[in-house]
């Protein structure tokens, strides 16, 4: 599919299922890795993964795109477009577009770290996936001081 015919597919879409008009580009973006789609708040473009297009097919495009056209047409209308606003989640619903696309296999990250504190006084110990300050931050359940252990790198499946 060409970025044509998916700015066609997206105007379509919007008229048959939001009776209304899309006015800007859509185009595919070979660098969107974690997500299927998004709205650009500034210039009103949408931007889609073309990999959901390759691995899932063309129904699944379509749940992204009412979904991006969720965000698109709430914004537009000064409505919550916001995935936690109840104008999003009721719109969302009604045109049957999809909350969460499918992850791409191998788009994720291979490792992740995790950094272990220990509490000096109570012993507690805390995971955590960014460093934190030991000098501002203390446990949660004694108040002591936190001491890092170490960081550990895990592989994701």
């Amino acid at each position: 599919m060409t970025n044509n015919e998916l700015q066609e597919l997206v105007e379509r879409i919007s008229l048959e299922w939001f009776n209304k008009p899309f006015k800007h580009r859509a185009t595919f973006n070979n660098r969107l890795r974690t997500t299927g789609g998004r709205y650009l708040l500034s210039s009103h473009h949408l931007e889609f993964n073309p990999k959901q297009l390759d691995v899932y097919g063309e129904e699944e495009l379509i749940k992204i795109i009412k979904h991006e056209l969720c965000h698109y047409h709430l914004h537009i209308e000064g409505k919550g477009y916001q995935h936690r606003d109840r104008d999003f989640q009721d719109l969302l619903s009604q045109v049957g577009g999809s909350r969460y696309c499918q992850s791409i296999p191998g788009t994720r990250n291979q490792t992740r770290n995790i950094h272990v504190y220990k509490c000096q006084k109570c012993g507690e110990v805390y995971y955590r996936k960014k460093t934190i300050d030991t000098k501002k931050y203390v446990c949660g359940k004694c108040r002591g001081k936190l001491q890092w252990i170490l960081k550990k790198s895990l592989k994701e499946g």
